[in-house]
């Protein structure tokens, strides 16, 4: 690549490519003998023929064609990716970071009612489990699953969760036919364990005073939306957020384990950025936007848990922290 002459290649493309050497000068914006002269730099280079011409037009050689397939290509994908470049520099860029789980299953079907309402922005989502390092990273806006602790930026609640065992009916039918008591039938179930959850299986036992002597958790995952899945196949009990699969139990593809057991209500979703990034008009939109979205969405969903008789209790994470396993 080094010997390859890069100025008379991207002459010759334009040559052959527009199949006359005054066009390709008034592309390029040089004069048609400039041209004609890094055409013959290139032949000699190559020590081919690379056009002749026939009844006043150029028509590339065997040679000439196989060099223009490549380097058509080539200076074609550099001329769009440099359109493309330029287009996403004029244009306004908003960047999200969002944890995983609430990224693909609560935000993702729905921020394309707010990119329809804001055309003129390119918005960007990056689903990852990590925090945003606001000073140095291009992030605006970070939609974050926690206790909401985070320090030296602007924290906002966006939506409590609502966590519960769930499971599929098929499932739950199979363990009320082993024994009617909600209790004993945990001791047999398939635990699904989603480890990066807040509330997990062991201080939820411990808080209902469950005590099974041996815990197995045959599966675990470390994201809440691999755990619905599984949960919705018949492998198990998930204990997760009604926030992630509220599609799912509207659809009655999981349900309740047992409305014995109260929900837990606690906020656990934040919208975060530094202060400063307040005072930005997209900001502010997305603000309002993600408020009444996540309003709506919480709104509906006690109103279907409640109609399937659940019961809530409002509490925060750090409830169960000093909770000991029952009987321990």
């Amino acid at each position: 690549m080094r010997d390859l002459n890069l100025k008379a290649t991207e002459y010759f493309e334009a040559v052959a490519r527009l199949g006359s050497v005054t066009k390709a000068a008034e592309e390029l914006g040089i004069s048609p003998s400039a041209v004609s002269q890094q055409l013959s730099i290139l032949e000699a280079q190559l020590g081919v023929k690379l056009f002749r011409r026939e009844k006043r037009r150029l028509v590339l050689t065997l040679d000439g064609d196989r060099l223009f397939q490549t380097t058509t290509q080539a200076f074609g994908a550099i001329r769009n990716a440099r359109s493309a470049i330029s287009f996403q520099r004029d244009r306004r860029n908003f960047v999200i970071r969002v944890s995983p789980s609430f990224g693909v299953r609560w935000l993702g079907p729905r921020v394309g009612a707010f990119a329809a309402e804001n055309e003129d922005w390119n918005i960007r989502i990056d689903a990852t489990p990590d925090f945003s390092a606001f000073e140095t990273e291009n992030v605006d806006v970070d939609l974050r699953y926690g206790m909401g602790t985070w320090t030296g930026v602007a924290v906002t609640p966006l939506m409590h969760d609502l966590v519960l065992p769930l499971c599929s009916p098929a499932y739950l039918e199979r363990l009320r036919a082993i024994d009617p008591d909600p209790a004993r039938q945990l001791a047999g179930a398939r635990l699904i364990d989603s480890v990066k959850t807040l509330y997990r299986w062991d201080l939820w036992l411990a808080f209902n005073k469950i005590h099974i002597p041996k815990i197995n958790y045959p599966l675990r995952f470390d994201r809440s939306s691999m755990s619905i899945e599984m949960a919705k196949q018949g492998g198990g009990i998930a204990l997760d957020s009604v926030t992630l699969c509220l599609g799912e139990l509207q659809r009655g593809e999981l349900v309740p384990f047992s409305t014995d057991f109260d929900v837990i209500d606690f906020p656990a979703y934040w919208f975060v950025c530094p202060s400063r990034h307040l005072n930005r008009r997209i900001v502010q939109r997305f603000s309002q936007w993600l408020t009444l979205s996540c309003k709506n969405h919480d709104d509906v969903a006690r109103a279907h848990l409640k109609g399937l008789g659940c019961r809530f209790r409002p509490g925060s994470p750090t409830d169960l922290i000093d909770v000991k396993p029952w009987g321990l």
